[in-house]
């Protein structure tokens, strides 16, 4: 309609640079894709060391080395940016370095504790041993099926609740209280923490269409795509769904 404006959904691809290593980059891709297939307007903005933290409804951290990560930390915490739009109402996906980033603090190597932004009470200690492998976890009714590869151990502070409980894997590293099972990520209000790869978005897409969801404030029509149907093949594949439906 001539004279309509429309709202642009911004989602900010934060220092692709530093924390890309295992193609979380691409959760910007599919939140964009699947935000525009139901007509919405999106721009994704790719934000540098050098840039400025815009203003975006939705934010993305991915995985990183030790270095990129210090360095991605020191960046955001020059000026609390990201903690003012998050208490504006922002979303934040954070991906395994990003979930540490979004902490109180976390170890690198050599046993040096970086302090976070303190944005999610949560410390993150050297593991035993490197967790690499598949990592399934349910959240509520549903999966979320990746890959972790990390030296970290993730302890959520009293209250706060982790993203689901793992079934395969160890993600954060430590026991939850359903059942004396691993636990993975971490849920503050808008902020989502996981430490599965994959793009954890393209593996999952019911996840991106809950944070497009809180981001625009309501429910999005359904959406179909070759990506829904490869979900269930993968959950069941990493040992999902034994002697269960899919959404019990």
């Amino acid at each position: 309609m001539d004279g309509e404006v429309r709202t642009v959904l911004r989602i900010a691809h934060l220092y692709p640079e530093l924390l890309g290593t295992y193609g979380d980059g691409g959760n910007a891709l599919v939140l964009a894709s699947r935000a525009r297939r139901r007509g919405e307007a999106v721009d994704v903005i790719e934000v540098t060391l050098d840039d400025a933290i815009p203003d975006a409804e939705i934010y993305l951290l991915g995985g990183g080395e030790d270095g990129p990560q210090r360095q991605a930390t020191y960046a955001l915490a020059k000026d609390r940016a990201l903690a003012r739009r998050v208490d504006d109402g922002a979303v934040v996906l954070g991906v395994c370095a990003g979930f540490q980033i979004l902490g109180a603090s976390y170890d690198v190597e050599g046993d040096i504790s970086v302090e976070g932004l303190g944005l999610i009470d949560a410390v993150t200690t050297r593991g035993p041993q490197r967790r690499v492998g598949d990592l399934l976890t349910r959240v509520g009714s549903r999966w979320i099926v990746g890959f972790e590869n990390h030296g970290g151990q993730t302890e959520l502070g009293d209250g706060v609740a982790p993203l689901g409980i793992v079934q395969e894997g160890f993600a954060n590293g430590f026991f939850g209280s359903e059942g004396g099972r691993y636990v993975d990520g971490a849920r503050v209000g808008r902020l989502y923490a996981t430490y599965a790869h994959g793009p954890v978005l393209a593996q999952n897409p019911w996840l991106a269409d809950e944070l497009l969801s809180v981001a625009l404030g309501r429910e999005l029509e359904p959406l179909t795509t070759v990506a829904d149907q490869l979900h269930r093949a993968r959950v069941e594949s990493v040992g999902g769904l034994q002697g269960g439906s899919f959404d019990d």
